[in-house]
């Protein structure tokens, strides 16, 4: 089957497809100070939700896909770990970042010939942070900052998604953020368990620190959320995070997945893996893997401005309905596409991507660049993220 007759998942199915053989990867050999001293010097790069940058290097290394031979190579990685930067909080700082992709980038560029054959047509980068490669937590700033120029060319796995937005360059492969596989498997519970909460949520609804005014914040969705919904028998929403968060979540029928400061959050994650059916809040979210996983028929998507109303659209979804999501979600094959699980395993997250790689092949006679051809700027972006890293 050709790239073009595939078909997204549906039926309750997971499109699966098995990309060994379809695909050869060759990974770059980079210094340290590029990924393994950064994991080293914070460890807690593990535990984040940007780890999958990690993993997926970790991964491919022992991947039936590597080959150690760039010439019969289909795509070609750089391991760089941009969200290994963590404040004392945890909180992974952005600024950096394009400094260090550049400099990966230069040296790639200088070391082997792949990379000015195409300028970075045929690579790809994992770009987990908030706004993917234009590294910034704020969704202003990310859009004025646009996609590192670099990387206009590179194929960028990234867990932001959202349409028509300037973050989300076309042909990217939008991914889960990384929630750690071993720790879910330790709180599961009973599936016979009954699902005695309606409407669960687990979060901020106000970010008072960086949005003091309110508004800004999730768009108004969550402060939506509280204000309509905080006195409601049906919901269970706070902003405490119990030690039994995992559990309530597979006693719950639906589970709110809204907005942050970015569309996406592990929750999706965690209510697939747990059963429970997600309620997806945020306005032309671009899901992980939405060419191989059936969203619209196992999750629910309400608009922002319709959050006032998500008492009456929630009790109106009919009984069979609401089953009939909950048997999809049952499917082993849904949840497994959402995780990085350690050692890998068929259809999971990792697989998902290298599925995705494998169906932009072959590339296009647009992808080489013909003897003296220059499509990049080396010199374009802010004047900060042109200085030596």
């Amino acid at each position: 089957m050709s790239s073009g007759e595939q078909n997204a998942g549906s039926a309750g199915d997971v499109l699966d497809d098995d990309p060994v053989g379809r695909l050869k990867v060759f990974i770059y050999d980079l210094p340290g100070k590029y990924n393994k001293k950064l994991l080293k010097k914070d460890p807690r790069c593990l535990n984040h939700m940007f780890a999958a940058e990690i993993f997926m290097h970790r991964f491919l290394l022992s991947s039936a896909v590597r080959t150690t031979n760039p010439e019969e190579a289909d795509w070609f990685y750089t391991p760089v770990y941009p969200t290994c930067d963590l404040t004392p909080s945890g909180l992974p700082l952005p600024f950096k970042s394009p400094r260090m992709m550049r400099s990966a980038i230069e040296l790639i560029a200088t070391k082997w010939p792949y990379w000015n054959r195409s300028e970075g047509a045929d690579h790809f980068f994992v770009t987990p942070h908030d706004f993917g490669a234009c590294f910034h937590y704020q969704e202003e700033k990310a859009i004025g900052r646009g996609i590192l120029p670099l990387l206009q060319r590179a194929t960028l796995v990234q867990t932001f998604g959202q349409k028509n937005h300037v973050c989300l360059k076309e042909g990217s492969i939008t991914i889960p953020p990384f929630a750690p596989p071993q720790k879910m498997q330790n709180h599961l519970i009973p599936g016979e368990t009954p699902r005695s909460i309606f409407v669960y949520f687990r979060g901020l609804f106000y970010d008072t620190g960086n949005d003091p005014e309110g508004g800004y914040y999730a768009r108004g969705a969550r402060a939506s959320v509280w204000e309509n919904f905080k006195n409601n028998p049906l919901f269970d929403i706070s902003t405490d995070h119990p030690p039994t968060y995992y559990e309530d979540m597979q006693r719950s029928v639906f589970c709110l997945c809204p907005l942050g400061w970015a569309p996406w959050s592990p929750r999706l994650v965690e209510a697939v893996v747990f059963g429970c059916i997600p309620v997806i809040i945020a306005d032309d979210i671009v899901l992980p893997f939405a060419d191989a996983i059936p969203w619209e028929e196992i999750g629910v998507f309400v608009p922002e401005e319709d959050v006032p109303r998500l008492d009456s659209i929630l009790t109106s979804i009919p009984t069979e309905d609401i089953l009939r999501k909950q048997r999809l979600l049952a499917n082993p094959s849904m949840k497994q596409a959402m995780l990085f699980p350690q050692p890998a395993q068929a259809g999971d997250a990792f697989h998902q991507i290298l599925n995705g790689l494998a169906r932009k092949l072959p590339h296009g006679e647009d992808v080489f660049l013909k003897p003296g051809q220059v499509r990049l700027n080396w010199t374009a972006g802010p004047v900060g993220d042109l200085k030596p890293w």
